[in-house]
């Protein structure tokens, strides 16, 4: 895990369980490596509207974003995925490595956190520390804790 991460958590008092794991690069190949990690498996996607607004996406692995139903919730004509140049640039993070974690690399604190219900409900949650070869367990509690600890625009609904 990147000492900045590892720092950003103990210093917000964050808990968490490393389980390392081979890189993975889409739900369908992190399926067989989650069965052995606890808690809601979760993806994450970097957005960006026809403002050039950017958004950072938690949600369950396994779920399609109802771009509609996003797009009305904050008013905006058109969503697209954000290139690998802007991900790199807003949150230091690179394709296949998306994670809630990047939002401590947001300088500039113009990325929107979004994360959805059903994830912010689940006990236990497994996100990417920022690269794919780790899934990092977190319980509710530090969930919450890490989300407070952003200053940023964020948002939790359902999506």
């Amino acid at each position: 895990m990147e000492k900045k991460l590892e720092n950003y958590l103990e210093k917000h008092k964050i808990n968490y369980i490393l389980h390392k794991h081979k890189a993975v690069f889409s739900v369908e190949e992190s399926r067989e490596l989650k069965k052995e990690i606890p808690g809601f498996h979760c993806k994450c996607l970097f957005l960006r509207d026809s403002n050039g607004v950017f958004y950072l996406v938690g949600m369950p692995a396994e779920k399609r974003l109802d771009v509609k139903k996003f797009r009305k919730h904050f008013g905006m004509q058109k969503l697209h995925f954000g290139s690998a140049d802007e991900l790199k640039e807003k949150l230091g993070l690179t394709p296949g490595s998306v994670s809630i974690f990047g939002m401590i690399n947001d300088d500039k604190k113009d990325v929107v956190l979004v994360i959805d219900k059903n994830v912010w409900d689940a006990g236990i949650t497994g996100f990417h520390p920022n690269h794919n070869e780790a899934t990092l367990e977190i319980k509710h509690d530090d969930l919450e804790r890490f989300y407070k600890s952003l200053n940023c625009r964020k948002e939790i609904i359902e999506l």
